[in-house]
């Protein structure tokens, strides 16, 4: 399975893989007119934490034991045995945020437009998801366990 990678070393925070996530979860699939067009912008999946010269983008680590999968109480999430991928199935999700209290890294995030949860899907449909193919300093890889 592949899983996105952090070198929190070259990461300068500048914040464009969650510009891109959000590229990549909007019907347009185009900067311009996902910000520019749409009346509320998907939230993006990714989060770029920063402590002083130390940043680093944090989204779903698609873990081996996910904790977020057994907490879900109604099996919105769920990792496919076949890929490694946590998915989610938003018409499960009932907004109980017990994933969220769950996932030792924080990488859940609620969308409040919604009601629901939004987290890393690795951009199904792409080879590379759009947050990697698009970090200026390479902060993110994506590469086989």
């Amino acid at each position: 399975m592949k899983k996105i990678f952090i070198n929190e070393a070259v990461c300068m925070g500048c914040r464009l893989c969650e510009v891109q996530c959000q590229v990549a979860h909007s019907p347009y699939k185009d900067t311009v007119k996902a910000f520019k067009k749409e009346a509320t912008r998907p939230i993006s999946r990714t989060c770029v934490e920063a402590k002083e010269a130390v940043s680093f983008s944090l989204q779903c680590r698609h873990c081996d034991e996910p904790a977020c999968t057994y907490a879900c109480i109604t099996g919105a999430l769920v990792k496919d045995k076949v890929s490694g991928i946590v998915t989610f199935n938003a018409e499960k999700c009932t907004g109980c945020w017990t994933c969220i209290l769950a996932c030792p890294f924080g990488a859940i995030r609620q969308d409040k437009q919604s009601g629901k949860i939004a987290k890393c899907d690795l951009c199904p449909g792409r080879e590379i998801p759009l947050c990697v193919a698009n970090c200026p300093n390479e902060a993110l890889i994506y590469a086989s366990v």
